[in-house]
């Protein structure tokens, strides 16, 4: 079979899945190569765009770089701008190369549609790109920053007025944003909350049509609950540098005017001569091939197919994965043979966040509002990262959005944040550590003989004597309690009847729950096997002490401590004296090791070094080809 060049334009939503999948299939197949052309280097998660622009978390936190999503992939990247589409050579014509393509995949989305309206483009911001999201953010931040130093009162008030165009998804998950960080906004400038208004101007006469409207209704009492101002049946005509100007005639004073109004297909398409529909979005059939050329696929918002007469493919996130799928199954039954898959879409609801801590949502008919509604909102994404197999960017989700927020900005307010200083679980970590350190030492020295030692500080140098009689590093006799092994030798039993009062407290069990000591039967049978055990626990002890001691690998070494400790507890060994040690490990794995410690140093160090071994080395621009791929084609063909 001839070599297959499968060129995908575009790391969406759409593309990311159907270069995921074609990846999967031809991943043996040397005769399949798939490229993917983007002008950035990364992935950005679209749908938490308004988190960025309001400061809920950092910009990277959106920012999924590509070569972590498919490095160890055949998947090539390239970071280049496409300059044309050569439909009759099958090449696309890049800034800086050319790619030939035996199929094509467009997934360059959509962008922003102002509807013609005067003084969009000029001094409205649009929340469609990571850049957009930043850019937003930094403007918010320095109007209010100048707005604290305003003496004029009109002027004043106009600054600190934010106002939204559009109640879809992107406008009404952006003003709960603003809803919240306008407390730590007026806080950091000294300002009165009161000062800062919120509008959401809305041309239709209802708001969240996306919804039925009982829950459209419960996510509008919820804002004007909150003080926003929603302005309906009031198109705005005219942007200016700065008021909005509306049908009725009315002039908002306001600095800051969000369009979100609505989406057309991406312009770079423009020149493609394709059939367009509605929006400028290109002609697919049921397979989500163009229908003016062969082997040319659309998928994501860029593409219009009618499910039903007059209702295309919605522009959504499940739309988009699911267009990037069956683009993506067309193709491999075209190079493998097979039927192709029409395309079905199979929607499982929407949901709308409002900040943090409020969201609505209609999952197949179950409405959930409040608290529920954004914690599926967050399962939904965590799903998302299982469907582009990225463990690596589903934990940095889970901490940016549980651990790493501010302000009680997340469902579970600040109980799982860990913005606290772990200075002060310092001393908490050496009083842990020398627990286990004088749990070890009992065993090497002996219970006796390390009773004398530290009996006083005179007896120290005793340390460098040799080990006691019943040190548990030597000879054979089992030091633990358990009657199966007591029953085994006598001496055995002797040890564990002499060292029962002396070595193990009142144990917090009486005796050993019935399948744990089944457990320990099959973990340890016979005498030999405890012998060899109890001589490697002294130095697992001896090392989790020192661990903790240093700050090295705390959190393992602290999950390492509560673990044997329940284990301590279910043998019926761990008396209600040491019971303490067990919360105190869990505390522990806040990070304590980065205060005074080497995971200061280590941590991030291995966190590079293995990240760049497994994942590869991040850039800014990607070049995976070189540009010719009709050259490297030809130049194969020749040998």
């Amino acid at each position: 079979m001839a070599d297959k060049n499968i060129v995908i334009i575009g790391a969406g939503y759409a593309g990311v899945h159907a270069a995921k999948k074609l990846a999967k299939k031809y991943k043996k197949d040397p005769s399949v190569n798939i490229t993917l052309i983007d002008r950035h280097s990364y992935h950005t998660m679209m749908t938490e765009l308004h988190e960025v622009a309001a400061h809920r978390v950092e910009p990277d936190a959106i920012q999924f770089d590509l070569r972590r999503l498919f490095n160890r992939t055949k998947v090539n990247l390239v970071t280049d701008n496409v300059t044309h589409v050569d439909h009759n050579k099958k090449k696309v014509e890049t800034e800086h190369g050319a790619f030939d393509y035996d199929y094509l995949i467009l997934g360059m989305g959509g962008e922003p549609n102002d509807f013609g309206t005067p003084g969009v483009g000029e001094h409205a911001f649009t929340l469609w790109s990571w850049e957009d999201a930043v850019q937003l953010r930094e403007h918010i931040e320095k109007t209010v920053q100048l707005a604290a130093l305003e003496h004029d009162e009109a002027t004043r008030r106009a600054m600190l007025t934010f106002t939204v165009c559009g109640s879809g998804f992107t406008g009404i998950e952006m003003v709960g944003e603003l809803i919240e960080w306008k407390e730590r906004l007026a806080k950091e400038h000294k300002l009165n909350v009161e000062e800062i208004s919120l509008y959401v101007v809305e041309a239709a006469p209802t708001i969240l049509n996306m919804l039925d409207r009982k829950d459209a209704d419960k996510a509008e009492s919820y804002l004007v609950k909150k003080g926003v101002k929603i302005l309906k049946n009031s198109p705005i005509v005219e942007v200016k540098p700065e008021s909005i100007v509306l049908k009725s005639g009315e002039e908002v004073p306001t600095h800051t005017l969000i369009w979100t109004a609505g989406v057309k297909a991406n312009s770079d398409t423009k020149d493609y001569g394709m059939s367009t529909a509605r929006a400028g979005r290109l002609k697919v059939n049921e397979y989500m091939e163009s229908e003016d050329y062969e082997d040319v696929y659309v998928i994501g918002d860029l593409a219009y197919y009618e499910e039903e007469e007059g209702k295309p493919t919605p522009q959504i996130v499940e739309a988009a994965e699911q267009t990037g799928m069956t683009a993506a199954k067309s193709i491999i039954a075209d190079i493998s043979g097979g039927e192709k898959e029409a395309y079905n879409g199979k929607y499982h609801g929407v949901m709308v966040s409002i900040g943090a801590r409020y969201g609505v949502a209609n999952l197949s008919g179950i409405r959930l509002s409040g608290w529920f509604a954004n914690f599926m909102k967050h399962m939904v994404n965590l799903y998302y990262f299982f469907g582009i197999r990225s463990g690596y960017y589903m934990f940095h989700y889970i901490m940016h959005e549980f651990f790493q927020t501010k302000d009680k900005r997340n469902i579970f307010r600040d109980f799982p944040t860990r913005y606290g200083n772990v200075l002060w679980s310092l001393p908490l970590r050496l009083f842990v550590a020398g627990f286990w350190l004088a749990e070890a030492g009992a065993k090497i020295y002996g219970h006796t003989k390390w009773s004398e030692i530290t009996s006083s500080w005179s007896n120290i140098p005793q340390l460098f004597t040799g080990l006691g009689e019943d040190s548990w590093l030597v000879g054979s006799t089992v030091r633990m309690p358990f009657e199966w092994l007591q029953e085994a030798t006598s001496g055995a039993s002797e040890a564990a009847a002499g060292g029962g009062e002396t070595e193990w407290a009142t144990p917090i069990l009486s005796e050993m729950p019935g399948i744990f000591e089944w457990f320990m039967q099959i973990v340890l049978p016979t005498p030999e096997m405890a012998v060899f055990m109890q001589k490697f626990m002294v130095f697992v002890e001896l090392g989790i002490g020192l661990a903790i001691l240093a700050g090295l690998f705390t959190w393992l070494a602290s999950a390492a401590s509560a673990g044997f400790l329940v284990m301590f507890t279910l043998s019926a060994m761990l008396g209600w004296n040491k019971v303490w040690a067990l919360p105190a490990s869990i505390a522990l794995m806040n990070g304590s090791g980065r205060t005074f410690g080497l995971d200061y140093w280590v941590v991030p160090y291995l966190q590079q070094t293995v990240g760049n071994w497994w994942y590869g080395k991040e850039q800014a621009i990607y070049k995976d080809g070189n540009g010719l791929a009709s050259d490297k084609k030809q130049n194969r063909k020749a040998s």
